[in-house]
């Protein structure tokens, strides 16, 4: 997904995370919202609303025009998070899922979205292979020009040995 060439931020283990609790860890590249991309997420879910894959019949409806699926919205996370950062020290990084997810805004085909990362929570656990780690990601999804997010979550990972 990213572009850049200094490459995301290496935060090293547990210490590693709780010295950076609290403090924004960085920003996605922009990302662009097409119709096709619309299309297929729709086809692979079944979610085929006519809001998010008719182009037609979404001019008269309430956006204007067709929406990205908020689940699409969030499914771009974890690939935006490693775009922006990873945690070193670790031989296991599982997915453990989510705190709270709101679309406070629609988020129109041909937009551009990037993702805030902030560290807002870490704790230590205790596992049979040594100590482990949970981390909470708050997520803010900008959208170029406007000024309320299409998304925010909590995304919560857990790291093992």
């Amino acid at each position: 997904m990213s572009d850049s060439t200094e490459g995301p931020l290496v935060i090293q283990g547990l210490d590693g995370l709780k010295n950076r609790l609290g403090t924004d860890l960085g920003v996605s590249d922009w990302w662009t919202v097409t119709q096709d991309g619309i299309t297929t997420f729709a086809r692979l879910t079944g979610d085929e609303q006519w809001i998010h894959v008719d182009p037609e019949r979404a001019k008269d409806g309430p956006f204007g025009t067709t929406i990205q699926h908020g689940f699409f919205t969030l499914g771009l996370s974890t690939g935006f998070l490693w775009e922006i950062c990873s945690v070193d020290g670790f031989a296991v990084v599982l997915n453990y899922g989510l705190n709270k997810v709101r679309f406070p805004a629609p988020l129109a085909v041909d937009s551009k979205i990037r993702m805030h990362v902030n560290l807002a929570e870490v704790k230590e656990l205790e596992t049979p292979n040594g100590p482990g780690a949970e981390a909470v990601y708050r997520l803010t999804y900008e959208v170029q020009g406007q000024s309320k997010p299409c998304c925010v979550a909590d995304l919560v990972f857990r790291y093992y040995n």
